[in-house]
Formats: C-alpha cells, structure tokens, sequence
C-alpha cells in the first residue's frame, strides 16, 4: 500500500493528498503518516510547497471527519437507545440510560476531544462518530477538527520536508508514537472502567 500511496501523491500532487486525507479520514486504516510525510518530502523535489500540502490535506481531514460525523448523527440517541433495550443490549449489561449518561459526558467534557483524538492515529477519525451521535454543535465540530487536523498535517509534512531523502525514518518514529499513544489510550479507558464499575457496586451496596 505504501508504494501505492507515495506513487498516486507523485502523480496528482496537492489534489491526490487531498483525496487520499479525505479517504484516511473515512478508512482509518489508510496511514496519514505515509501520506503526510512523503507530501514534505515531495516539497524538497518538486515545486511543490509545504503550505500548499498543508492547504491541500486540512480540508480533506474536515471533508473526511464530516462525513463521520454524519453517520453520527443517524445512529442518534434515540436509535441507541432502542438497540441497547433489546436483547443484545441485555448480553452486554447495556441499558438505554447508559446512553443518556455518554450522551451528557460528551457535551459536558468531551467536545475538546474532538480536538485532541486529532493527534491519535485510527482514533482520530473515528472520534468524529461519538461528536456526532452527541448532537455535538456543528461550529464547534470543525473548529476543533480544523485545528487539530491543522496542527497534525503541519507537522508531520514539515518532518517530511526536514527529513528529505530519508522520510520513511521518520514513519519508525510515527510508528513508536503510535503504539505508545494507543497503550496509553487503552490503559485510561481500562482506567475509567474500573472507577465507574466501582461506583455503580457502591451505590448497589
């Protein structure tokens, strides 16, 4: 894939890193990393520049979120909460309350997660899902998207453009950042697990 990737960039330039960005933002398993850093790199070989590469992948990243955040918006509380009353909801020790309690999380803490999920490989798109299953305000949506897509496309195309011939050593470095950013993720969410299952076992006692 990664020959692929670097050959369609090659060929269409700032339009295919649009494209490809938006495709990412959809298919997560699409590495923005490659995408991103061989964009800089290009810039050292090519007439093309590191802002325009900036310009040409931030709206691919909200054009991408959005559309996730579409699908959000369909799979509402309400439908949520008639999947979870029913028998698979039940396997799972689900019920349709625990839609309205990560439904308030969501607009009381969660809306800035929207911006940092943007620094979060595979997480970063789909953070789109829940901000759009919230009713998340669409204003504040892409503010946050903007940004954080803004910061992470910036930097990883200017490490590209720094690294040169030698841009794939910087994917070893993404890939590190990747693994450690994901452990971490897991062991809060397993965190936050515990802590709520102890509190809902203290208010049964």
């Amino acid at each position: 894939m990664q020959a692929w990737l670097t050959a369609f960039i090659n060929q269409f330039g700032y339009l295919g890193v649009g494209l490809l960005i938006f495709l990412e933002n959809i298919f997560p398993p699409i590495p923005s990393e490659v995408i991103l850093t061989f964009s800089g790199f290009l810039t050292t070989t090519s007439s093309l520049t590191i802002p325009g590469m900036v310009v040409a992948s931030v709206p691919g990243s909200i054009i991408g979120a959005l559309v996730l955040y579409s699908i959000g918006r369909i799979l509402n509380e309400e439908r949520l909460e008639r999947w979870l009353g029913g028998r698979f909801g039940r396997a799972l020790h689900f019920k349709p309350a625990d839609v309205h309690k990560a439904h308030d999380w969501f607009l009381k803490k969660g809306q800035i997660s929207v911006f940092f999920c943007r620094f979060i490989p595979v997480v970063r798109s789909l953070i789109s899902i829940p901000a759009g299953m919230a009713q998340m305000s669409l204003l504040p949506f892409i503010l946050y998207t903007t940004v954080g897509s803004l910061i992470w496309n910036t930097v990883l195309i200017s490490l590209g453009a720094a690294a040169g011939n030698s841009w794939e050593k910087v994917l070893k470095y993404t890939d590190m950042y990747t693994q450690a950013a994901l452990v971490v993720l897991a062991v809060a969410a397993v965190l936050v697990a515990v802590w709520l299952y102890k509190k809902k076992k203290k208010k049964q006692s």
